[in-house]
C-alpha cells in the first residue's frame, strides 16, 4: 500500500486525476449494486417498520372481500358483459394499486376481472410504477391466490398489487444519489487536497518574500505541484546561501580593508620619513642605509598588494576550470620544482614521492596556482631551520598530498586573514577535489585530496 502510495503521488495529476475517476467510478458502481442488490430487504424491513404496506397485508381487507361475495354471482363465461357489470361494486373493494381477476376452480377458466386503476392513471404515480415494474421484470409484484364462496358457487380470485413497485423509484433514486455523492466525495477531496498544497506553496512564497529562507519547502510528491515545490526549496537554498556568501564576503572586504589600510598606513608614513630625510641632503654618510630602508618598505607594500591580489582572486565568481586529462607525474614535478625554489631561498624541503603514476581530471594551471600559494606561505611564514616535509600517495583512488612545515616564532601567536589559504581552498573545490589543515602550536600541515579516474 505504502509502495502503491508513493507510486501515485509520482504520477503527473493528469494521470492521478483519471486513475482516481475510475476508482471512484467502480466504487460508486459497486455502492449501486449493493444497495439495489438489497432493494427487497429494504422494503421487508420498511413494512416490519409498519412504514410500507400494501392492501393485501390488511386482514380487514381480506375479509370483505369474503363477506362481499357472498351477494354476487359467477359470470357464466368471459363474454358475459351483463354479470361482469354486476361485479363493479365488489371490484371497487380494490384500491388503486390492487387488481382482482376470478377463475374458475376446475378448468382455471377466466370470468371477470379488474386491473389497478393506476394503470390507466396519467399521473407520475403511473409513470414511476412503470418505470418500477420495467427495472425489476415484475419481480416487485405482489400476487394473493383467494378462495371466494360467491352465490353460485366456489371461485378463485387472483388479486395483485403493484403497491410495492412504487418503493423502488425513490430507493433508484436514493441509490443513484448515494453513488453519485461517493463518486463526487472522492474527487473533490483528491482536488482539496491538491488545493491545499498549492495554499501551502503561496504561503511558503509569501513566507520567502518577506525575507525568511530558513523554512524548508514541504515535500508534495513528484507530480507537477512535487517538482514545484522542489525547485522553489532549491531557490530557497540558493538564495540563502547567495546572501551568506555575499554577507561573509561583504564582512571579509571590509575586514581587509580595515587590515590593509592599518598595514599600509605604516610603512607609507615610515617611507616618507626616509624620503624627506633624503630630500634634505642631511648625513649623506647614511644614504645608503636610508636608501636600503625605503627598498625594504617598497617590498613590503609589494606584499600588501600581493595580498589584495590575492583576496580578489578567493572572491572571483566566474572563473571556470578547464580540464583535462593529466597524470599524476606532473604534480610530482610541479611539487619537485617548489621544492628547488625554497631550497635556494634557505628552506630544507624533504619530498617523498610514490613512483607509481596515476590520471586525474583537473587544470594545469590552477594546480600551479595551488602548489605556488602554499609554496610562498612557507616562504612568508615557515621556520628555515626545520625541515619541510612533501609527501604524496595513491589510496583508495585519490592522490594525497601532505606538506607540513615550522611556523616562524614571530607569525606563531599573530593571525592573518589566510587568504592564500582560501584561494587554494577555493581552487579545491572548483576541481572536485578536498582541502585539510591542521594546526598544532608551531607546526602547519596543508592535506591536499585529488580524487583519480
Amino acid at each position: 500500500m505504502i509502495k502503491f502510495r508513493t507510486k501515485f503521488k509520482s504520477m503527473k495529476i493528469r494521470t492521478q486525476f483519471i486513475l482516481l475517476i475510475l476508482c471512484a467510478g467502480i466504487l460508486a458502481f459497486l455502492l449501486f449494486e449493493v444497495l439495489w442488490q438489497h432493494k427487497w430487504e429494504i422494503g421487508s424491513w420498511l413494512y416490519r417498520k409498519d412504514l410500507h404496506q400494501t392492501q393485501l397485508d390488511n386482514t380487514h381487507f381480506l375479509l370483505k372481500l369474503t363477506e362481499e361475495a357472498e351477494n354476487y354471482d359467477i359470470p357464466s363465461s368471459e363474454k358475459d358483459i351483463g354479470q361482469a357489470g354486476e361485479l363493479e361494486h365488489f371490484f371497487k373493494l380494490a384500491d388503486a394499486y390492487t387488481a382482482l381477476y376470478i377463475y374458475e376452480v376446475d378448468n382455471g377458466m377466466f370470468r371477470a376481472g379488474h386491473p389497478a386503476d393506476i394503470m390507466y392513471n396519467p399521473s407520475l404515480s403511473r409513470g414511476l410504477l412503470s418505470l418500477g415494474y420495467l427495472l425489476t421484470d415484475g419481480t416487485g409484484e405482489q400476487m394473493q391466490v383467494i378462495p371466494l364462496h360467491f352465490r353460485n358457487g366456489l371461485a378463485i380470485v387472483m388479486a395483485y398489487n403493484y403497491q410495492h413497485v412504487l418503493f423502488l423509484c425513490p430507493w433508484l433514486i436514493g441509490c443513484l444519489l448515494l453513488s453519485a455523492f461517493l463518486f463526487c466525495a472522492v474527487v473533490l477531496f483528491f482536488i482539496s487536497r491538491k488545493m491545499k498544497s498549492i495554499l501551502v506553496l503561496e504561503r511558503e512564497v509569501l513566507t520567502m518574500s518577506s525575507g525568511d529562507l530558513t523554512h524548508p519547502v514541504p515535500d508534495f510528491g513528484g507530480d507537477e505541484i512535487g517538482t514545484l515545490a522542489k525547485e522553489l526549496n532549491g531557490l530557497r537554498n540558493s538564495l540563502r546561501d547567495h546572501i551568506l556568501t555575499e554577507q561573509e564576503s561583504r564582512k571579509a572586504n571590509q575586514d581587509l580593508i580595515t587590515a590593509l589600510s592599518h598595514d599600509l598606513r605604516t610603512p607609507l608614513t615610515i617611507l616618507n620619513g626616509y624620503l624627506e630625510v633624503l630630500k634634505l641632503k642631511r648625513n649623506p654618510d647614511q644614504r645608503e642605509n636610508y636608501l636600503m630602508r625605503c627598498l625594504k618598505k617598497t617590498e613590503e607594500l609589494k606584499e600588501l598588494t600581493d595580498r589584495m591580489f590575492e583576496y580578489a582572486l578567493v572572491y572571483e565568481e566566474n572563473e571556470i576550470p578547464e580540464f583535462s586529462w593529466i597524470s599524476t607525474n606532473f604534480i610530482c614535478q610541479c611539487l619537485l620544482d617548489n621544492c628547488d625554489y625554497i631550497r635556494l631561498t634557505g628552506f630544507s624541503p624533504c619530498p617523498s614521492l610514490p613512483s607509481s603514476a596515476g590520471v586525474l581530471e583537473s587544470d594545469r594551471i590552477m594546480l600551479k596556482r595551488i602548489f605556488n600559494n602554499l609554496f610562498s606561505n612557507i616562504l612568508k611564514y615557515g621556520e628555515k631551520k626545520s625541515p619541510v616535509q612533501v609527501t604524496a600517495e595513491i589510496q583508495k583512488q585519490k592522490y594525497i598530498i601532505q606538506i607540513t612545515n615550522r611556523i616562524k616564532q614571530e607569525h606563531s601567536r599573530t593571525g592573518s586573514n589566510n587568504i592564500g589559504l582560501k584561494s587554494v581552498q577555493k581552487m579545491m573545490q572548483l576541481l572536485d577535489g578536498e582541502m585539510d589543515i591542521k594546526k598544532e602550536s608551531d607546526t602547519f600541515t596543508v592535506l591536499l585530496f585529488f580524487p583519480l579516474r
